[in-house]
């Protein structure tokens, strides 16, 4: 073929990073055929690209709840009544994490850095603990939720309203 001819050409002449001893991303001397020779990508990996080409497993468990963590959730108990807490399984993008939910519907949610996680939120804060992805969240997280959303919005429209009336009355004038 032309393109071996012209390869091993430009190899023996020197004028190419193939010519001389052996590099270690090619092992292969100067006569080795073309389809045996490393693609430019896989040399120089110019697009940055990770080597990997499936997406990243679940993190394994770390051992425990990190220390900052649990001050936060205990205090954040120790603030509020009626405290439950529903544990969120670990998924490819994120840790187990735990959601705490008053009686009230406030929550907060923190990563608890595995299975061991949930017998220290146990221990440590007291509180029920449910499984979130059989159990679902509570009726009163959602309410919180939505109404929280409904005010925001009304904010944001009174906001807006504002500015306009703002805007059109400086034109009046």
């Amino acid at each position: 073929m032309v393109s071996d001819r012209i390869v091993h050409m430009v190899a023996r002449s020197g004028l190419s990073r193939l010519s001389g001893p052996p590099r270690k991303w090619w092992s292969g001397a100067p006569d080795t055929p073309l389809h045996r020779c490393p693609r430019i990508g896989d040399v120089f990996n110019i697009f940055g690209r990770s080597r990997r080409t499936g997406p990243r497993g679940p993190r394994g468990p770390r051992g425990t709840v990190r220390p900052a963590d649990l001050d936060y959730l205990r205090q954040w108990a120790a603030e509020r009544s009626g405290v439950e807490a529903y544990v969120e399984p670990e998924t490819l993008v994120n840790e187990m994490s735990v959601v705490l939910v008053d009686k009230t519907g406030e929550w907060t949610r923190r990563r608890i850095g595995g299975p061991k996680g949930v017998d220290v939120i146990i221990e440590e804060l007291g509180v029920r603990v449910y499984d979130a992805q059989s159990s679902g969240y509570p009726q009163r997280m959602r309410d919180r939720i939505e109404r929280d959303r409904i005010i925001r919005q009304r904010l944001e429209a009174r906001e807006r309203r504002a500015r306009f009336e703002e805007l059109n009355g400086d034109g009046d004038n």
